[in-house]
């Protein structure tokens, strides 16, 4: 097996709703939030950790592949699953494998191994797009918002718990980048594609059902191709 390129996308995510992805607040202040998001320590800045999204389309990819209760624990699929896998089920596995990777299970299948060979995809945290944080400034706007949310008493018809939570506005930017290995020639984009479509379809971060964290790719390239027009005509019939 051998490397024969590494592809660099690059582009830019838009908040179509609030986002929210947890981070942790040392100390709580009166009035303040208990939600908070997770911020640059540095620059105090929200961003959208690479994690987030490699564990989001991962999860996507195996939903979409069926691979969801076939495995053998509530985690990703593993070198230790293939086997045991419908056959049918078995090549959209190794191709997941190949763009997250994995850690052997048990005894490994030297065949296997070589076959999947090294994960393929790495994920950049995506900070927030410069001139967007600029923007927010010269309007003296904050760059994130707190949303209060109650449950309610449907007997006597009055809120009870509300919880702050704090989020990214919709409208904010984010810059993006990954680079994508290619070994001996192989063609993942496809799969790629497939699982930044889903996450443009589905959201990100936390409460989702509620409207949360949609969003959307407003520039996508490999490095002078332009990938937009190629995502927004996927579908997933």
């Amino acid at each position: 097996m051998q490397l024969t390129n590494i592809h660099k996308i690059t582009g830019r995510i838009e908040l179509v709703s609030g986002l929210h992805i947890g981070g942790s607040d040392a100390e709580m202040h009166i009035g303040g939030t208990d939600n908070p998001v997770i911020k640059n320590p540095i620059t105090k800045q929200p961003y959208i950790p690479g994690s987030s999204l490699k564990g989001k389309m991962r999860s996507l990819l195996e939903w979409r592949a069926g691979l969801i209760g076939l495995t053998k624990g509530a985690g990703p699929v593993g070198f230790g699953d293939i086997k045991a896998l419908p056959a049918d089920r078995q090549p959209a596995a190794k191709t997941i494998l190949k763009l997250f990777g994995g850690a052997p299970q048990g005894a490994p299948d030297e065949s296997l191994l070589r076959e999947i060979g090294p994960t393929r995809l790495a994920f950049w945290d995506c900070n927030l797009d410069p001139a967007w944080a600029e923007e927010m400034a010269e309007r003296n706007l904050l760059l994130t918002e707190h949303k209060t949310e109650n449950m309610i008493d449907r007997i006597q018809g009055v809120a009870k718990h509300p919880r702050s939570t704090e989020r990214v506005p919709a409208g904010a930017r984010f810059d993006f980048q990954l680079t994508l290995k290619v070994h001996d020639g192989e063609d993942l984009l496809d799969e790629l594609l497939v699982g930044l479509r889903l996450l443009e379809l589905t959201g990100l971060g936390g409460s989702g059902s509620r409207g949360y964290g949609k969003l959307r790719f407003s520039t996508l390239m490999l490095a002078d191709t332009d990938l937009l027009a190629r995502l927004n005509a996927i579908t997933l019939d």
